[in-house]
């Protein structure tokens, strides 16, 4: 089946990434007015995709039985396929299909993940780099031009930003919460999300700095504050120790659960005042949502952010910052240097932040 106006895109995972990555959208639908936008993503990110306008289609991709979506998309023919991801799976899907235009990542002659010559400006800085580990991330800690900028240049298209609707379900559990967090009548909702998942342990705040900053911040607020502790479902323990340290230190403190959707947790966080965060989904969220925040980063790239002016970014000073090290030094981003620049946020005017 030929389509001359649809576009695939290869954009699987992670949640965050995904969540940026949909920026590419507006300024697709512009030069391609007419198109129609399949996407495949994986299962648990596909939450994100499904409703959205300009897509037409989300397709799940299971990694190690690929052979599915290859089979779905057998005889179609795609004006465009967008291809952002090195894993093999995701390289052979996007070589497999017929395309009037490539732009990324591919399985080259040898069976091994390379890439478009249009794309090297972001690929040249990953794992499947032709340039060799050593020399990518080195670029990768050089770069100054964000995910967006170079995501415009790789498509030639004008730059996006991400957009994230919510379901009226979602905003009604962030209403329950605030009801029954003691959160509805505080002047100031700070969202603590300084975890990380398993895979990047040097990307979270440990939690006695997250309550260390918590009360330099209510210290240095002139309003009272309450912390709602957000978190994922493998960050249960820990969120309720943070908690318990917020209340032992006189903090008004409540729990944000750790078993929401993507939707209900982005719900949440739309609703603060400032989310304090790690690289991670909650900072793609609070971008989305244009919530105010804090972001901080050691392991990954803080250049590669694009805030949008909706807050600050706080960067590990090591030699080995910006190194993608699960074990790398983030020492340096301390208590003080998060407080202050969580107090220099909330001073902002917030018209047309949120």
């Amino acid at each position: 089946m030929s389509d001359p106006d649809s576009i695939l895109i290869v954009k699987t995972g992670a949640l965050g990434d995904v969540l940026r990555t949909t920026a590419i959208l507006p300024g697709l639908l512009q030069r391609h007015p007419r198109a129609r936008v399949t996407w495949i993503v994986a299962p648990d990110a596909m939450e994100l995709l499904e409703g959205r306008a300009g897509v037409r289609e989300v397709l799940a991709l299971d990694a190690e039985r690929p052979g599915g979506v290859v089979e779905a998309l057998a005889g179609r023919r795609f004006e465009l396929v967008v291809s952002l991801d090195e894993e093999a799976a995701c390289c052979r899907i996007a070589g497999a299909v017929e395309a009037g235009r490539l732009v990324g990542a591919f399985l080259g002659p040898d069976g091994a993940p390379t890439y478009t010559v249009d794309a090297r400006d972001w690929f040249d800085m990953s794992l499947i780099s032709r340039l060799g580990k050593e020399r990518a991330d080195e670029l990768k800690a050089e770069n100054r031009r964000t995910h967006p900028e170079l995501m415009a240049a790789m498509l030639g298209i004008a730059e996006g930003r991400p957009e994230l609707e919510l379901t009226a379900a979602a905003e009604a559990l962030a209403d329950r919460h605030w009801a029954e967090g003691g959160l509805a009548g505080a002047p100031l909702v700070v969202g603590l999300n300084t975890g990380s998942g398993s895979r990047w342990p040097s990307k979270q705040v440990d939690e006695a700095r997250t309550v260390a900053t918590a009360r330099e911040i209510a210290e240095g607020s002139g309003e009272e504050v309450v912390f709602l502790v957000l978190g994922g479902p493998d960050e249960g323990a820990r969120n309720e120790r943070i908690l318990e340290g917020l209340r032992m230190a006189g903090l008004g403190a409540a729990s944000g659960g750790t078993e929401n959707s993507l939707i209900e947790f982005a719900a949440l966080v739309n609703r603060c005042d400032l989310v304090l965060t790690s690289d991670s989904y909650c900072l793609h969220v609070a971008v989305a949502r244009r919530t105010p925040c804090v972001a901080f980063f050691a392991p990954t790239s803080a250049a590669e952010i694009e805030l949008y002016g909706l807050g600050a970014k706080v960067a590990s000073t090591a030699p080995d910052a910006c190194s993608y090290r699960a074990d790398a030094d983030n020492s340096t981003i301390t208590p003080a240097r998060l407080a202050e620049a969580a107090l220099q946020v909330l001073a902002q005017p917030s018209e047309g932040l949120n």
